[in-house]
């Protein structure tokens, strides 16, 4: 089989010692170091996506925590509001109850007012119409003493009433 190659036995060996050799050598020298550079590289690629993986959740977790912070702030600016809006509207009422108070008082300041004044205004009625009858009562007096008739009195009185400025 050798010879048919157009080589001799002792080629051949000689070739398949080479040969062989040359593998040994070249799995000593490259081959070995070839499979740790690749073991060193999947080790290194391996590591990289580890620090990946971990650098990811430890994103997600601060990104949850800004999360639940940010929930927490929004929650605390609604409830500011609320209790902003609840002292508007106990100050609203204050206010609206302070005012109605107030239109009370001077509703009850205006009715003492007016009363007085309906008072005063029949007192000084009542001192014209003393005034007038006293009027009336000298007239009378004035013209039995001088003997005219009762018309012309009460005319008399009623025209002087009305120089005097006195109204019904």
């Amino acid at each position: 089989m050798v010879e048919a190659l157009g080589i001799s036995l002792t080629e051949f060996i000689f070739y398949l010692i080479n040969f062989l050799i040359l593998v040994g050598a070249l799995a000593k020298f490259l081959y070995k170091p070839f499979i740790e550079m690749m073991d060193n590289r999947k080790q290194s690629i391996k590591d990289a996506l580890d620090n990946a993986e971990m650098t990811n959740r430890r994103a997600d977790e601060k990104m949850h925590n800004y999360n639940k912070r940010i929930a927490r702030v929004e929650e605390e600016g609604r409830e500011i509001i609320r209790e902003a809006k609840q002292r508007a509207d106990a100050q609203a009422a204050d206010i609206v109850a302070e005012a109605q108070q107030k239109a009370s008082d001077i509703i009850a300041k205006a009715e003492r007012t007016i009363e007085r004044e309906k008072e005063k205004a029949m007192e000084d009625m009542r001192q014209e119409i003393a005034v007038l009858a006293m009027m009336a009562a000298e007239k009378i007096v004035e013209q039995e003493i001088q003997r005219v008739g009762q018309e012309a009195i009460v005319d008399e009185v009623i025209k002087q009433a009305r120089s005097t400025g006195w109204q019904n």
